[in-house]
């Protein structure tokens, strides 16, 4: 195997698989390197509604499945190994991996962010079953229905609002006695007539056996538990970027996500962020797309000024 490359995309979620069907279109010798399956987070959608081009909507697995034919069709070539460094030699990066280490002369890192579980009973079983991390993606197959939002962020806030516009009720469950958020969120949430609030509480199983049917809760003061009747649960306790790899070399903020400027540089010349592992106001399928596809300009130009 050539261990050469124009172009490494390290991740083969919808970011790292759009940038590789535009480079690969344009005969740029490209790499994407995955860690676990090509898809990301769309192979836990079931349902994706708010992607262009799809009135019905259509399944993750078959949108990732599509991207991942397309990409190659045009010349990618994968791996699945993990990226444990990457490291600039000259004008050369080179990326190791546990197994190899791969030469190129620009990085565009694709590895984008993981939801936090609660790691209780059922959550897994009942993955996009009534369990979302994702009330933007979710939201509306919930209408007129209950549900429970478990954070005390404002990340977990504004999803519980923006539950509000489908469900029949929504009940926020935060383990402390008073949320994180800012004031003005909270001030929403406790004028909205359709939440319910439940603190000092989490959430040790979600029930059902082929979608979520209620949750059981935990007062941590009292220990007192009760089974809470609701359709679906949305987990907003956070997500932690991919970026471990990469986090000597590279500036982060303070929640480890890669700082990028409009143009989707890093603090490296030549290495490139994309996708929901940068510091992006929205993380979301269409606009990983977005940012895979203008990458390609990006990149060309630097190409360009190499040669």
């Amino acid at each position: 195997m050539n261990l050469n490359y124009d172009v490494i995309i390290i991740g083969a979620g919808p970011a790292g698989l759009t940038s590789a069907i535009y480079l690969g279109r344009s005969k740029i010798k490209t790499l994407v390197i995955e860690k676990v399956a090509v898809g990301g987070k769309l192979l836990v959608i079931d349902n994706l509604e708010n992607y262009p081009g799809f009135p019905d909507g259509i399944n993750g697995f078959e949108l990732a499945s599509k991207l991942d034919a397309q990409s190659k069709k045009f010349g990618a070539e994968f791996i699945f190994e993990e990226v444990i460094d990457i490291k600039k030699i000259n004008d050369i990066f080179e990326v190791s991996t546990t197994n190899n280490k791969y030469n190129a002369k620009i990085v565009v890192i694709a590895s984008g962010s993981t939801y936090r579980h609660l790691n209780v009973e059922g959550e897994q079983k009942l993955l996009g079953k009534g369990v979302s991390f994702c009330a933007t993606c979710d939201g509306a197959f919930f209408k007129e229905q209950v549900v429970a939002v478990v954070g005390g962020g404002n990340s977990a806030l504004e999803e519980a609002l923006f539950l509000t516009r489908f469900a029949r009720e929504v009940y926020i469950i935060h383990r402390r006695d008073e949320f994180r958020a800012v004031k003005v969120l909270q001030d929403r949430i406790r004028s909205n007539s359709k939440i319910k609030i439940v603190l000092n509480s989490i959430v040790t199983k979600i029930c059902g056996e082929n979608k979520v049917e209620s949750v059981i809760i935990n007062n941590v003061k009292d220990n007192k538990k009760t089974e809470l009747k609701v359709d679906g649960i949305f987990i907003a306790i956070g997500q932690k970027p991919n970026t471990d790899f990469c986090k000597n070399l590279l500036k982060l903020d303070e929640k480890g996500y890669i700082i990028t400027n409009e143009f989707l540089e890093t603090s490296v010349p030549g290495i490139y962020a994309i996708g929901d592992v940068r510091d992006t106001k929205l993380r979301q399928v269409a606009t990983a797309v977005g940012d895979g596809a203008y990458i390609f300009a990006k990149i060309e130009e630097y190409l360009k000024e190499k040669i």
